[in-house]
Parts: structure tokens; C-alpha cells; sequence
């Protein structure tokens, strides 16, 4: 599989869970941070530190890799304002 291909993988699968995690609280998905790496998910946990550390044992080339917070709303636009 070539990398782009993983990549596309890994989005797709990150997607499906982000839709599944925010569709039903019951998902195993639901509220946690997931990691995915070749297109399959080798990590479900309570913290971003957990998924890191899982992933580099799983796929050391982190290109090939994927983190989502599965409950998320990455559709959201949210501004940042800074006043200096």
C-alpha cells in the first residue's frame, strides 16, 4: 500500500468513527481518542499520551498514522481572536 493510500485509509476509517462516536453515545469510540495506523485502529484510549505510545510500539513512521478525538466536531469553525 503506498502512502498516500494509507493515508486516505486512515481518514476514511477516522471518519467513519468520528460519524459513529457523535451519532451514539453508547459507540465504543464514544468520548475516547483513537489511533490509527495502516488503515486499521490499534489504539482506543482516554488519553492522547495512551494513542502516542500505542502507535509508536504498532507503526514507528508516524505518516502512516492517524489520531482523532472520536467525539469531536471537526465540522465546527470556530474563530480564535487575539487582542495585543
Amino acid at each position: 500500500m503506498g502512502n498516500h493510500s494509507e493515508m486516505q485509509a486512515n481518514e476514511r476509517l477516522a471518519r467513519q468513527i468520528n460519524q459513529d462516536a457523535r451519532r451514539d453515545p453508547q459507540s465504543p469510540y464514544a468520548g475516547k481518542r483513537v489511533g490509527i495506523a495502516n488503515g486499521q485502529v490499534v489504539v482506543v484510549a482516554d488519553t492522547w499520551q495512551e494513542v502516542v505510545a500505542r502507535l509508536r510500539q504498532v507503526e514507528p513512521d508516524a505518516s502512516k498514522c492517524f489520531c482523532i478525538d472520536a467525539s469531536a466536531d471537526y465540522e465546527r469553525v470556530e474563530d480564535i481572536w487575539i487582542i495585543s
